[in-house]
């Protein structure tokens, strides 16, 4: 039976899902300028640059010709757009960063501080990972791994039994997040207990195994963080920001 979230909880979630929503926008933005700059043969044109603007005036095509008229126009308002869905993820991040500040000691600001502390994680993934997942009422860490869809699918035939992969029936940015962070964390952590354990399985270097076992590293990667902010059980090996 899942708890049904307060208002206040779920209001909580509504900064980090919305800043989601236009990292995506800001990504087709940029692809569509992009692809359409790569009509006329303009590749390696940055459109996030602070200058970009003024650059986008002086491209050239490949015959040294100005861009077409309405390239140019088209190019023009994606970079007004562009602009203004930047602007908006800023202010969804220093409004976050001055509600952490206020009440540096409330229940999911404390949480989201001490995950930020663990080098590879970062502030954006700490502020998802505990308004989805790590300040729900969860019992233990299989209902962690369940909430979050990083469990497997069973398919029981009378004596036959085998897998068929995720379950995905839990939340899917929780998902997504967790496997995005266990490739970071074998990055930042290599001196970690789980970056070893993750190593020792993959020693065959097939692509595969990698894949597989990515999943399984995300498992216990997210209940290592749960009984961090739970019980303040530190994950063997993992490194630490200073505190601020």
């Amino acid at each position: 039976m899942a708890a049904i979230p307060t208002l206040a909880e779920e209001d909580a979630r509504r900064p980090h899902r919305e800043r989601e929503n236009l990292v995506g926008e800001r990504t087709r933005i940029v692809n569509r300028m992009n692809g359409s700059l790569a009509r006329v043969g303009i590749r390696g044109f940055n459109p996030t640059l602070r200058n970009a603007p003024e650059r986008l005036e002086a491209l050239r095509t490949l015959e040294d010709t100005p861009l077409p008229p309405n390239t140019l126009a088209e190019l023009r308002r994606d970079m007004t757009r562009l602009r203004f869905v930047i602007a908006q993820i800023k202010e969804i991040e220093v409004a976050r960063l001055v509600r952490l500040e206020e009440r540096p000691e409330h229940g999911a600001h404390a949480m989201v501080r001490l995950l930020a502390r663990v080098i590879g994680v970062g502030i954006e993934t700490a502020d998802m990972l505990v308004q989805e997942v790590l300040s729900r009422n969860l019992r233990d860490r299989r209902a962690v791994a369940r909430y979050a869809g990083l469990t497997g699918a069973p398919d029981e035939s009378g004596s036959q039994r085998r897998e068929k992969g995720l379950a995905k029936a839990g939340n899917a940015r929780v998902r997504r997040g967790m496997i995005q962070l266990a490739w970071r964390f074998l990055l930042h952590q290599k001196d970690s207990a789980l970056a070893h354990w993750y190593r020792i399985r993959t020693a065959d270097v097939r692509g595969a195994t990698r894949k597989t076992m990515i999943v399984a590293l995300a498992r216990k990667l997210l209940v290592a963080l749960w009984r961090l902010v739970a019980v303040g059980e530190m994950p063997e090996g993992v490194a630490l920001h200073p505190a601020g």
